[in-house]
């Protein structure tokens, strides 16, 4: 579950920034996007990153937002599409996972941050924040 202390956040980063989350479970999915909506940020759900990846020529964004354990193509297997593809679009990844080594994987694949579920609206907020300033 998400937890938010949305009325907490204070910004750094521009807001109007995208955010496109993926995650295939549609109730954290639509919090999620819901919650960045209302911080000021522009956010666009997607079920799957194959839902993500077939609209990435026609929709761009500043930050990808994705779970890595996924039917289909995986948070980690997205990073590297992106890559293959020339893209710079930072990824945080999420999950309710804990697997061994997880954070080392995320890192060698290229993520720009990890996060476990549940955490604070607030804690994604500063990963994304951080993630565009060091990525900019």
């Amino acid at each position: 579950m998400l937890h938010s202390s949305i009325a907490q956040v204070e910004c750094k980063v521009p807001r109007k920034l995208e955010i496109a989350v993926i995650d295939d479970d549609e109730p954290f999915r639509m919090a999620l996007v819901d919650s960045l909506s209302s911080l000021g940020f522009g956010a666009d759900g997607y079920a799957s990153a194959e839902a993500y990846t077939s609209t990435v020529a026609i929709v761009s964004c500043d930050c990808i937002v994705t779970d890595i354990h996924m039917p289909g193509m995986s948070g980690l297997e997205l990073i590297k599409w992106l890559m293959a593809r020339g893209s710079a679009v930072p990824v945080v990844l999420i999950t309710a996972h804990t697997e061994e080594n997880l954070e080392g994987r995320a890192a060698s694949a290229g993520a720009a941050g990890l996060l476990r579920k549940p955490f604070e609206i607030d804690d994604l907020v500063e990963c994304i924040e951080r993630t565009l300033r060091t990525s900019r």
